[in-house]
């Protein structure tokens, strides 16, 4: 995994990035003017810093989430987590789940694993390594600071995505159908200062 590159290979890289452009809510195929979810996390803050035991240098479990204002009309959700400052073309996909209902109003810690039937969290797609569940972060040691971007869609109808979509399928399905989005930023980086100090349940910030 990404832990592994060297140093000088990290700094090497530093300004080679995905790009926040290129994340799923800034395509413009899901549509404009939409609504908005408050999407947030009793973990980490608003573009704070993830506790290491949701990333790879860690016990490596996906956060827990929490929103509200979903709208009237979305008849599922669906979630996809990327790192837009991942040196490669595409920013790398860390988790997709879809088929939430819309009424859960959160994802319990660890609830983002390998599975194969519908259940109360919905379905698990795959991530950039090609399997089903949570990537842990694990930014290249020196690349600096990564945004880890948590993107929640209401949707419209319930799309058929298939049974194990990736990126392209997720976009393919969520497209059109898109009612409203939350966004939650979190930060993680190797070999860099950092305030990694951490917050109470009750500090969480709401929609990034």
């Amino acid at each position: 995994m990404l832990e592994h590159i060297p140093a000088w290979l990290g700094n090497l890289l530093a300004d080679r990035r995905a790009g926040h452009d290129n994340l799923v809510a800034a395509d413009a195929r899901l549509g404009s003017d939409l609504g908005m979810i408050d999407l947030s996390s009793p973990a980490f803050a608003t573009g704070g810093r993830l506790p290491i035991r949701f990333t790879a240098d860690g016990e490596g479990v996906s956060p827990p989430l929490v929103w509200s204002g979903v709208p009237q009309g979305t008849t599922s959700l669906a979630l996809i987590v990327e790192d837009p400052d991942a040196p490669t073309p595409n920013p790398l996909v860390h988790a997709i789940v879809w088929g939430m209902e819309p009424d859960t109003g959160r994802l319990a810690e660890g609830a983002i694993v390998a599975d194969g039937a519908d259940g109360p969290n919905g379905d698990v797609g795959r991530n950039s390594y090609l399997r089903e569940g949570w990537l842990p972060p694990d930014p290249p040691t020196g690349h600096g600071e990564h945004d880890y971007v948590f993107q929640l869609f209401a949707l419209s109808a319930n799309p058929a995505i298939g049974a194990n979509p990736g990126r392209g399928a997720f976009v393919d399905a969520i497209a059109g159908n898109v009612l409203a989005i939350g966004v939650l930023s979190g930060t993680y980086s190797r070999g860099d200062p950092a305030d990694s100090q951490p917050i109470g349940a009750g500090q969480a910030a709401g929609f990034a």
